[in-house]
Order: structure tokens, then sequence, then C-alpha cells
């Protein structure tokens, strides 16, 4: 187990968890909202968290409303939007601060991982994407504007799941 499993998280709907639940396979965590012009990427979000379930992904979408006030909702808004709009499944955890001094401690840690300029540091935008490899390493970072289904970050996925 590493530190970013251990840490305290919320659910969407109030429960307490942790990425503990999921250290046996990989996860991709990713900062989502309803009102960007990214907000398409929950279609290959959840497609990708169908393709790749069975080997041991999870998708992880972590609502945040830092971004141009673009996820203004509630909880039963945001879960709402998302499974009638676009079928999401997959987990949504409480709405949740990047960037800032009020910064969450699982991004306090995911922040610390370098994009594939080597670049670190706060988050971008909506739909940065986190990918953590089973047992709870930070191995990939993917800024926003890079799709779900993108070449990079298909190997990367396949890169840490069992064939």
């Amino acid at each position: 187990m590493s530190a970013v499993t251990e840490i305290e998280l919320t659910t969407l709907d109030g429960r307490p968890t942790s990425l503990a639940d999921y250290a046996d396979g990989a996860v991709l965590v990713v900062n989502v909202a309803s009102k960007c012009g990214l907000t398409p990427q929950y279609g290959a979000l959840q497609q990708l968290a169908q393709e790749y379930a069975d080997r041991g992904l999870t998708v992880i979408g972590v609502p945040c409303n830092q971004f141009m006030g673009q996820e203004p909702g509630s909880a039963e808004e945001i879960q709402t939007f998302c499974s009638t709009i676009y079928g999401v499944t997959f987990p949504l955890l409480a709405k949740t601060e990047v960037n800032g001094p009020g910064r969450h401690p699982l991004y306090v840690e995911l922040t610390k991982t370098p994009d594939a300029s080597g670049q670190a540091g706060d988050v971008q935008w909506n739909f940065e994407k986190f990918l953590i490899a089973p047992g709870g390493r930070v191995v990939n970072r993917f800024r926003p504007r890079t799709e779900p289904d993108a070449p990079e970050v298909l190997a990367a996925i396949e890169a840490v799941l069992p064939n």
C-alpha cells in the first residue's frame, strides 16, 4: 500500500472510502465537471471503465468547481447528470478542491507526479487524469485535453494491467 491509497475520501453520496479499496487494480483518477467544454470526455471515461473493468481498472471521477464554476451542482444533480447524460457507472467522489490552499490531500500527492513533459504542480483544468498502478504508485499524468482513449493513455493502462 502507498500513501495515496490510505488517504480518506468521501463518495458523492457521503460515504467514507479510500483508494485502498481498489489497490489490487489500477485506478484512473479524473477531476470532472458537468459544464465544461471537455465534459464529453465522460463518455470515453465510461467506455474505458467498462472495457477494462474485467482486467482491474477503476475510473474514479472527482467533481471540482474550481475552474470557472463549471461544476456548480449538488451531489444529487451531479449524479443525475452523469448517469442520465453519459451513463456513468464508475465511482464519483464528493466535490473536491484540486488546487490552492484547500487542495485535498489526494491531490497534494497526485500533483507531485509530472506529466509527459516533466511538469508537476497544479491541475491545469477539468479532466486532468492520473493513473495509479496496482499497489498505489502514481505512474502517469495526462493533461485535460488528452482524451481518455488517446493512444498514450491506453498504452499506459495496458502497461499496468495484467494481460
